[in-house]
């Protein structure tokens, strides 16, 4: 007798139950989907308060990725006050110039629950990269990655209000630092790396700088004695990477790892009901996240898409990465700018990216129904094997 049948069982009960043991999740209504906000003007591609700024070039070490470390500044201390927010800085030799070392910048932002100590935080981490390629010269790098850093700060600004509800009514509630259920301790976090094409030629040393930094220094930051999670990369609960979306065009995301396959179909079955519900604006022949049936010991292609997420895999993090396999035509191209976003695709990710997050955080009941408020402030060489395109053919 076969053992394959006993083998595919075996796989699909350990994944059912590590999923059921990590995923913090609850499902939102209907009625809530429809009160998410769009950002509309905000992502205007010459005036919008949050994409506008992105969309210059944006290359390590230049007038442009200062620019862009200071918009997502001030977008965090005026509009999410409560927010706390550091930079994470290296200097690192390049191919440039023959070797010459330049400075890469990561921003992060984080908001935790009031009673909560930061060892015994677990962090939902929204993640893009910021920077962008140093050629075609004047390349600006609307989908890679200007747009999906606009989506992240739209998706946590409505989320903020939300659980800044939350978290007051935990608090008249009686919650404090010595709850230890996983709800009490649940933190969002805002990651935009820098460094992350390369200048020259995709490898392991050129390429992915900031992140590389980061996941290095983060694995050797330890919290204090007896605190939930040893160190500031133990406290990353799920890390969503956001790459090149943002086209009209159709190009699917698949689900790329087996051990979080589970949230991509959270994620899919919350891009149905938008769909459904015509939440969603955007034109597509069929989903975006469509391997959400895809079986537990399926193929999951997980190391053929090199991004900012391998340092932090390779130390036992958990990624959803939410890039296509099929790069847009624009990938690499002059022709990456805003006048070829799809501004309805652009904002249905967002919205998107929110709805999962308010379901994490079971944020059912605290949206409110006014409009959100516009901002108050003033954006690879990747490679895979098979069928898939190579980042670095330029």
């Amino acid at each position: 007798m076969s053992k394959t049948p006993w083998r595919n069982f075996t796989v699909a009960i350990i994944v059912l139950l590590y999923s059921a043991l990590v995923s913090p999740y609850s499902t939102i209504s209907d009625d809530t989907l429809k009160l998410l906000p769009r950002a509309s003007d905000d992502f205007d591609i010459k005036t919008g308060l949050l994409l506008s700024p992105l969309l210059r070039t944006r290359v390590p070490g230049s007038e442009g990725n200062a620019a862009a470390q200071q918009h997502f500044a001030d977008f965090f201390r005026d509009t999410l006050p409560k927010w706390k927010i550091e930079f994470q800085n290296s200097t690192q030799k390049t191919p440039v110039d023959g070797g010459k070392k330049l400075p890469f910048r990561n921003f992060i932002a984080s908001r935790d629950p009031p009673w909560a100590s930061p060892g015994d935080t677990g962090r939902l981490t929204l993640v893009a990269h910021y920077d962008s390629l140093i050629k075609p010269k004047g390349f600006i790098g609307a989908i890679d990655s200007a747009a999906p850093c606009a989506m992240i700060m739209h998706a946590v600004r409505t989320l903020d209000a939300a659980l800044t509800k939350k978290w007051e009514k935990m608090q008249d509630e009686g919650v404090d630092e010595s709850d230890t259920l996983e709800d009490d301790h649940k933190g969002i976090q805002v990651i935009f790396l820098d460094g992350e094409e390369a200048f020259v030629h995709w490898n392991a040393e050129d390429s992915i700088y900031g992140a590389r930094s980061l996941a290095e220094q983060w694995d050797t930051e330890y919290h204090p004695a007896m605190s939930t999670y040893q160190t500031r990369l133990d406290s990353i609960s799920l890390f969503v990477l956001l790459d090149l979306l943002g086209s009209g065009e159709y190009t699917p995301v698949p689900s790329w790892f087996r051990t979080t396959h589970w949230a991509y179909q959270y994620m899919a079955k919350l891009e149905s009901r938008l769909r459904d519900l015509d939440v969603f604006k955007s034109k597509s022949p069929g989903l975006w996240l469509n391997e959400a049936d895809k079986s537990p010991d399926g193929v999951y292609n997980s190391y053929f898409m090199q991004d900012d997420h391998l340092p932090f895999i390779a130390r036992g993090v958990e990624v959803l990465h939410l890039i296509p396999a099929k790069f847009p035509e624009v990938w690499h191209e002059i022709t990456d700018d805003g006048e070829h976003l799809d501004m309805p695709t652009v904002e249905d990710w967002a919205i998107l990216t929110m709805a999962f997050a308010a379901e994490w955080f079971e944020l059912e009941g605290f949206f409110d129904a006014a409009p959100l408020p516009a901002a108050e402030t003033g954006t690879k060489e990747k490679r895979h094997t098979k069928e898939y395109r190579s980042k670095s053919e330029l």
